[in-house]
């Protein structure tokens, strides 16, 4: 099985930073795309950020420039810089990842898409 457990996320004050960690545990072969979303008081989730295997990287209009998305293959883990942060930024941050199973069935890798729990982010104005 795999595991996703973000970290990192807390209460700041507009303009602040934070960075949130989100370390993939479990049998894992590789992970391909990394996402983080987020998803506001009555709002539907959205997608922030993806990273790929080979470091390229997207982003929603409202973060580019304040948020940064990195990742460490060796240490199965991603990353999400947020700067100059914003009340607009305020939600819980969910990590997701396409991870290749390190188990083989039928001579093949079996391919999951998996999500953390979410860690809380609240920026004051």
């Amino acid at each position: 099985q795999v595991q996703l457990v973000e970290s990192g996320g807390g209460v700041v004050q507009a303009g602040g930073s934070l960075r949130l960690s989100c370390a993939a545990s479990g049998a894992i072969f590789s992970i391909n795309t990394m996402y983080w979303y987020r998803q506001a008081p009555g709002k539907e989730r959205e997608l922030v950020a993806a990273i790929t295997t080979g470091g390229s990287t997207n982003y929603v209009d409202s973060v580019k420039g304040r948020f940064t998305i990195s990742r460490d293959n060796a240490k199965n883990t991603g990353y999400l810089q947020m700067n100059s942060l914003k009340p607009e930024d305020t939600g819980v941050y969910y990590c997701n990842a396409d991870v290749i199973q390190g188990r083989v069935l039928g001579g093949l890798r079996p391919r999951g898409n998996y999500w953390g729990q979410g860690t809380q982010v609240t920026v004051s104005s």
